[in-house]
């Protein structure tokens, strides 16, 4: 059963009552929401408005929809000097470009400067399927969380998408959130708790805790309850906020657990699974497991076959759940 705090789940492995939809979806309503909250809210994209889904808010806020066009280092600046006097702007491209192309537009006049503006990367990770290395953006994490004054959201379905637009709109922090574009499982409910900078324990357990973030913690999930049958139990921890971490939760759990696998759609060095090990290098070491892009890029093809393929998928996450707790023993 899973625990999403005010709703108890005991149905989300089942297939056909699990609902299917993009985390970009969840981010162009939340998107809207935050609209509609502040008249300061505004939104640039880069040619990209149907696919990162800010359309919904250009046909609803016209007045304070900027279309930059194909120019993502301009797109950050602009954004800039509009946080400057007093706006909230969103970002909106192919994490590929932003923050891929402008980072250094993003370095210099948005964390620097400790600027408001809300870095929206969309298609990350190789569930981008076809369309290849080139935009299976799978270091964004690690550009953004290394950077001082940055968030950095990576949501684990559509629901929490929409809730954590709607946080970072408001945090007055520079921000950057990350999507993905095919359709994920829908496993947490508008009741279940979302707070920056919080990680949330979705199963309890005391043997290894799986830490994730983004539309791979379903896969860790199903890997627990499987691995429940084989008398092995797991806690799964939600950890979407990946800067701040929760260091706190993070060193706790690992404590009652004594070993840990990391799980992410990103590379394993820089991203969430190196946010861990940091954290626990410091306060409490345990052997560690990492599930993710192991330095290599991707490739085209179906998007459950990438998973798969590179070693993220649910048998993958069982097997390096064994392999932590032999090397706890």
């Amino acid at each position: 059963m899973l625990n999403l705090g005010a709703k108890l789940v005991d149905n989300f492995l089942d297939k056909k009552n699990v609902q299917m939809v993009p985390t970009r979806d969840g981010f162009g309503k939340g998107l809207v929401e935050a609209g509609e909250k502040d008249e300061r809210v505004v939104v640039l994209c880069a040619d990209l408005s149907e696919s990162t889904r800010v359309h919904w808010f250009a046909q609803k806020f016209p007045s304070r929809f900027i279309q930059v066009g194909v120019a993502e280092q301009n797109m950050a600046t602009v954004a800039s000097g509009i946080a400057n006097y007093g706006k909230i702007p969103f970002i909106a491209s192919y994490a590929a470009f932003s923050p891929g192309r402008n980072n250094e537009q993003v370095r210099t006049t948005i964390s620097l400067a400790n600027l408001p503006v809300k870095i929206v990367g969309c298609h990350a990770g190789v569930s981008v399927g076809p369309d290849g290395a080139t935009h299976q953006q799978l270091e964004d994490v690690a550009l953004m969380r290394v950077q001082p004054n940055m968030t950095v959201v990576v949501p684990c379905d559509a629901v929490e998408a929409q809730k954590a637009t709607v946080a970072i709109a408001f945090n007055n922090k520079p921000s950057y959130i990350r999507l993905g574009r095919e359709k994920s499982q829908v496993f947490t409910t508008p009741e279940t708790p979302f707070e920056v900078g919080r990680a949330e324990i979705l199963r309890d357990g005391q043997d290894v805790v799986i830490v994730g973030c983004g539309i791979l913690l379903y896969n860790a999930l199903a890997a627990a309850e499987e691995l429940a049958k084989e008398q092995i139990d797991c806690m799964v921890i939600n950890s979407h906020t990946v800067k701040p971490l929760d260091e706190k939760t993070i060193i706790d759990s690992a404590k009652k657990c004594g070993a840990v696998v990391s799980v992410e759609e990103h590379q394993v060095n820089g991203g969430l699974g190196s946010a861990v090990a940091e954290c626990l290098s410091r306060n409490y070491p345990v052997p560690q497991e990492y599930i993710g892009m192991q330095d290599r890029f991707g490739e085209s093809g179906e998007p459950d076959e990438l998973i798969e393929k590179f070693g993220m998928g649910i048998d993958s996450i069982k097997e390096a759940v064994k392999k932590a707790m032999k090397r706890k023993k």
